[in-house]
């Protein structure tokens, strides 16, 4: 006997989770629904089943394919256009005219005792076998009356309250003699409880209606798709599921990995090769799909997230469905009743209301307050350069992919032929990322010269130098080790300008690959002493007169990071001793948390305080920035470390100029005025510092976070370098770096962040500008508001996120919290 599976509706009801995938391969407990029913059909004994698709036919087939999987065999009749629930039966009339079949949908969930409906029929001698099914609200289904010994009186299909007469639905499950065929007109939309139906009752053949006890939900609502997967979850229908019950009511699949400080309280579900980390909660009725990711502090209940979704860290998610290959941010919010669709990414902090449907494809800012359903527009696209370059998540934001398109997007706006150079962190993932980013660039007829693991100043040295056009470094985030930088350079080696960006990104987004022909493919290469030429040019141009005479001693620390490959030849021809910590790479461990720097920090200043060392410095992973700890083993903060060492650099040189973002102290402006140094103040763009540093007579340029330039040697920042220059600086002055930094003056420099959408960002601006009409203005980078006294206010709106930086400077801190205060409140008024 064979069985009929209904699978061509579109399931508009339950858009947008079918706005790009059939209703029956919605997932109930990680399966489609149709395998839950062609399971069931499999276990009655039905082998050889019928498909009847339309809506997105092939992915059906694609994913069902022939049903060997699954231990039967499976046609398809495929409608070209919808022909009704009677109507796609009579399509696959050729293999159904042998013998009695069995007809069911293939998106309602159920385990009807098939077997026992098919005794029913055949004992009554039925042409027409309806499962029935009792319901507490039948006013979605077609009511049937059937009299004492089943035979079916009376149709009525979707009802009002005032003609309900029933609470026994029609499941639309039939069992059915081949001869009812012939009652459907081919080629035209028919429906069987409308159309068929009616038609035999009125002529008198045999109708029967076997009303059954076993489950049966049909799956048309968002509200009844949540509800079947807690029917499932709590025993109330009978399903297959490849999950171990780990402890009562929570069932957990092969290769997940919950860890043993996670909140688990069933019933619940955990999909296959799926993770949940320390701290998260999984409450009732919360349906994990494979390979989802939920990040600590995450918090989900009755909530049903499909295959490959990243949770965030303290997200918060409750009665509501996230579609597949969707990123939830940090601190998202999805509410009861919310549907996300596939691929979608919700920003940071985004709140997303009760009942709002989000369609596939969509991005959603950071820190959005989503009230309307989000069906045409995406929101917010942020775009794709950061100030670290293009940043992610590894294998949720940044995949192997997305670094196939992205270096193909770049290797389109460069010359076929010419050079890059690639490099990496000590890390895991950047070596694995850089594979599919050299793949992309061969392929795209551009040379790769691959310095391997290599400090990032190393890459731009010879980014410079091995007449490339340019290099892709990849290295772990700072205090990030979940997601990478990639670090696009230019043919100087300098990051990319804004104008560079853009171009790549235009290409990036349009897709719009150059194609290399087979004898076109570029060659790999690797280039030889890289590390000996960075190290011979950096102390031929470095002056270190006077280190050898200084008798000094200085403590490094590594931090386990590409650095620990240059200091060893670096140092071995300084003449300085050295005591050197964590001089070792570690890929297990590529970056640190904030608790993890601090830890190795207060054991590089109690190494610098025991050892009675000049001062010692930590570099970043990548060999990049530094990190200062004074004689006395204080650590100097970044913003002090700044002053110190342009200090030592103005006194030593008396004249020239210095480059510096417009977010540094104005102490630095007393310091280089007193040496005879001049500031010229640049943008905090990441390219912007580097342009400067170019300029004639360019004697010194930092970040303030760590990062210093020395122009005698390259006009990028360069840690290694900064610290050769340090150790020649300190050596020649004969003062400490505690001395120094004593003579300086303090600053008092505030700083305050300010949630800002989007959208609001141009208002506010604007509104900080008519509110300072009164005062000076500098917009060299935002607006920065100067007072007749001196004190200044600086707003910058960030390029990456939906947030406004604040920046206050006064003689006094009390003076510099109110201005700042003040110049807030304008910034949040205007973003409301």
């Amino acid at each position: 006997m064979k069985a009929v599976v209904m699978a061509g509706g579109e399931g508009t009801r339950l858009r947008p989770m079918t706005a790009n995938q059939p209703k029956p391969l919605l997932p109930v407990i990680n399966r489609p629904i149709m395998e839950h029913v062609l399971r069931l059909l499999k276990r009655h004994g039905f082998t050889e089943t019928v498909v009847t698709v339309q809506f997105l036919a092939a992915l059906v087939r694609n994913y069902f394919g022939d049903g060997d999987e699954l231990g039967m065999s499976l046609y398809y009749a495929t409608e070209d256009t919808p022909l009704g629930t009677a109507g796609s039966v009579k399509n696959a009339a050729d293999k159904l005219r042998d013998e009695r079949f069995l007809v069911i949908s293939g998106d309602a969930l159920t385990d009807i005792d098939l077997t026992d409906m098919v005794r029913f029929h055949r004992e009554n001698g039925a042409m027409v076998t309806i499962g029935l099914k009792r319901v507490p609200n039948p006013l979605e289904f077609g009511i049937v009356i059937v009299d004492d010994h089943g035979r079916v009186e009376r149709f009525l299909e979707k009802p009002t309250w005032g003609q309900v007469f029933s609470d026994t639905v029609n499941t639309g499950i039939y069992v059915m003699e081949p001869e009812v065929l012939d009652e459907i007109a081919g080629g035209e939309q028919v429906d069987w409880s409308a159309d068929v139906f009616p038609r035999l009752l009125a002529r008198g053949a045999p109708l029967y209606g076997y009303v059954a006890d076993g489950y049966w939900e049909d799956v048309g609502t968002h509200e009844s798709y949540l509800r079947a997967q807690a029917d499932v979850l709590s025993g109330r229908v009978r399903v297959d599921t490849d999950a171990f019950e780990v402890s009562p009511g929570v069932w957990v699949a092969e290769g997940a990995s919950v860890d043993a400080d996670a909140v688990l309280k069933g019933p619940l579900y955990v999909g296959d090769y799926a993770k949940v980390e320390a701290g998260a909660e999984l409450r009732e009725y919360t349906v994990l799909g494979s390979n989802a990711v939920v990040r600590e502090g995450a918090f989900l209940h009755r909530a049903v997230v499909h295959d490959n979704v990243y949770v965030g860290p303290s997200a918060h998610l409750r009665g509501c469905v996230i579609g597949k290959n969707t990123d939830l941010m940090t601190g998202v919010r999805i509410e009861e009743s919310a549907v996300v669709g596939d691929e979608c990414i919700i920003e940071a902090e985004a709140y997303v209301s009760s009942g709002v449907k989000v369609y596939p494809f969509k991005t959603i800012e950071a820190g959005a307050v989503v009230n309307t359903s989000v069906i045409w527009e995406p929101r917010g696209q942020r775009s794709l350069f950061g100030p670290r370059g293009v940043s992610g998540l590894v294998n949720v934001e940044i995949t192997p992919e997305l670094c196939v398109r992205l270096a193909s997007a770049y290797a389109t706006t460069l010359k076929k032929g010419a050079s890059v150079i690639t490099s990496r962190d000590s890390s895991r993932a950047a070596r694995a990322l850089k594979r599919a980013v050299i793949s992309a660039l061969n392929a795209s007829a551009i040379n790769v010269l691959d310095l391997e693991a290599a400090p990032l100043p190393v890459s731009r040295f010879h980014t410079a130098r091995e007449n490339a056009v340019g290099g892709i470094a990849l290295r772990t985030t700072p205090g990030d080790p979940q997601s990478v930088d990639i670090v696009f350079m230019d043919e100087r080696g300098a990051d990319l300008s804004q104008g560079a960006q853009r171009k790549l990104e235009r290409v990036f987004s349009r897709q719009e690959f150059r194609r290399a022909f087979p004898g076109e493919i570029a060659e790999l290469s690797f280039p030889a002493r890289a590390v000996e030429d960075y190290t011979h040019e950096l102390l031929r141009c470095v002056d270190i007169g006077g280190v050898r005479d200084a008798d000094m001693k200085v403590v490094v620390d590594c931090a386990g990071g590409t650095s620990s490959l240059v200091l060893p030849s670096l140092l071995g021809r300084v003449g300085v001793e050295v005591l050197t910590v964590n001089n070792r790479l570690d890929d297990a461990s590529p970056t640190e948390t904030l608790a993890e720097r601090r830890r190795a920090l207060q054991r590089l200043s109690e190494l610098v305080g025991s050892s009675r060392a000049a001062f010692g410095v930590r570099f970043d992973p990548v060999g990049e920035r530094v990190t200062l700890v004074d004689e006395m083993g204080q650590l100097i903060s970044d913003e002090r470390a700044l002053l110190v060492v342009l200090d030592l650099v103005a006194a030593e040189r008396r004249g020239g100029r210095v480059a510096l973002p417009v977010t540094t102290t104005r102490v630095a402006e007393q310091v280089s005025r007193f040496h005879g140094v001049q500031v010229e103040w640049t943008s905090t763009a990441v390219d912007a510092l580097t342009a400067s540093a170019r300029g004639h007579d360019m004697i010194f340029a930092a970040d303030g976070r760590g990062g210093f330039v020395v122009p005698e040697f390259a006009p990028t920042v360069d840690g290694l370098a900064v610290f050769l220059r340090l150790l020649g600086l300190v050596a020649r002055t004969r003062l400490s770096l505690s001395q120094i930094d004593a003579r300086i003056p303090e600053a008092r420099l505030l700083r305050r962040t300010v949630p800002t959408p989007w959208a609001a960002k141009g208002v506010v601006m604007r509104s900080v500008i008519e509110a300072a009409e009164s005062y000076g203005i500098d917009t060299t980078d935002g607006v920065r508001v100067v007072a007749e006294d001196g004190s200044w206010a600086l707003v910058l709106p960030d390029p990456a996120e939906a947030v406004t930086h604040l920046w206050a400077e006064a003689a006094d801190v009390d003076s510099a919290q109110s201005l700042l205060e003040h110049w807030a409140r304008v910034v949040e008024e205007a973003a409301t």
